[in-house]
């Protein structure tokens, strides 16, 4: 126990040596993350101004106006959560990465040694999100505090707080595998660029990452009632409609066991497809 504890605290060390010597880049990366939120902020506001019908504005929260039960202000303030949401829950190269070890072979590394796969690349995530947020933290802060007035309703109530700060890092284990899983088919199709392909799109439009869930249209298919049956609404949407009260009660509580349920399924599952994958694995060479 102690030997496994010493192995994977020298890996977590390792890997955030590596992030602050070559991620210096993560203050500007993350300023030019909210530019595009810029472009969000105006065309919310054309809208809404269109409904509110008001050629003027007097007030810094926007036009008048209810979106699906956002006012002007909530939908920006909606649109600078998920872009937390989804710092915790995206995982860039993980799925590739996966998938070119087993097709090169590199795979074999970790079955001749007593090192997890799974394990060492969960390390190697925290570690990337620990130095990540590090650093990342003054331009949060500083975008933030410039659109504190978009956040009409202030901090939610102590336990909304705890419930979405729970909800941030169990998308942050959902987002890790699920992606594993996909990365995990490799073992049996050489290329699963189609399939991250599929899973990305799926990601952006089923996630809230583009809007809030509330808009998606219940005719003629039920598409909102589809998506609550889904993983994707915890990688984006369901952080952030907690923190602004748009989900209550409690659905909130129920959502937060159902989002553990799938941390527990993609878990389970990427085991599962981790074993199957290395019996039929054929490794040659030195």
């Amino acid at each position: 126990m102690l030997e496994s504890a010493v192995i994977w605290w020298t890996f977590f060390k390792i890997s955030i040596n590596e992030r602050l010597i070559y991620r210096a880049d993560f203050m500007l990366g993350t300023l030019m993350r909210f530019l595009p939120t810029l472009t969000q902020i105006f065309l919310w506001w054309a809208i809404y101004d269109v409904i509110s019908n008001h050629d003027s504005v007097d007030s810094a929260a926007g036009p008048d106006g209810n979106i699906a039960g956002y006012q002007y202000g909530d939908m920006v303030a909606y649109y600078l959560l998920v872009i937390i949401s989804r710092a915790f829950s995206s995982m860039p190269g993980l799925t590739g990465g996966i998938a070119n070890q087993i097709r090169n072979g590199e795979v074999k590394k970790f079955l001749i040694q007593p090192v997890d796969m799974q394990g060492c690349l969960l390390i190697q995530r925290i570690a990337h999100k620990l130095v990540y947020y590090l650093i990342a933290t003054l331009p949060f802060a500083l975008v933030f505090f410039l659109c504190r007035d978009f956040f009409i309703e202030g901090w939610p109530p102590p336990n909304v707080l705890a419930v979405f700060f729970a909800s941030l890092i169990l998308s942050f284990l959902l987002g890790f595998y699920l992606e594993c899983c996909i990365g995990l088919v490799g073992f049996w199709f050489l290329e699963v660029t189609s399939l991250t392909f599929i899973y990305m799109l799926m990601n952006f439009l089923l996630s809230g990452h583009m809007f809030p869930l509330e808009l998606l249209p219940a005719e003629p298919f039920n598409i909102r009632q589809l998506v609550e049956y889904l993983p994707f609404k915890y990688l984006a949407y369901f952080p952030a409609a907690v923190f602004l009260g748009k989900i209550e009660g409690p659905e909130l509580y129920r959502g937060l066991l159902a989002e553990i349920g799938w941390v527990l399924f993609f878990i389970v599952l990427s085991r599962i497809l981790w074993h199957r994958g290395i019996k039929r694995y054929s490794g040659y060479g030195g």
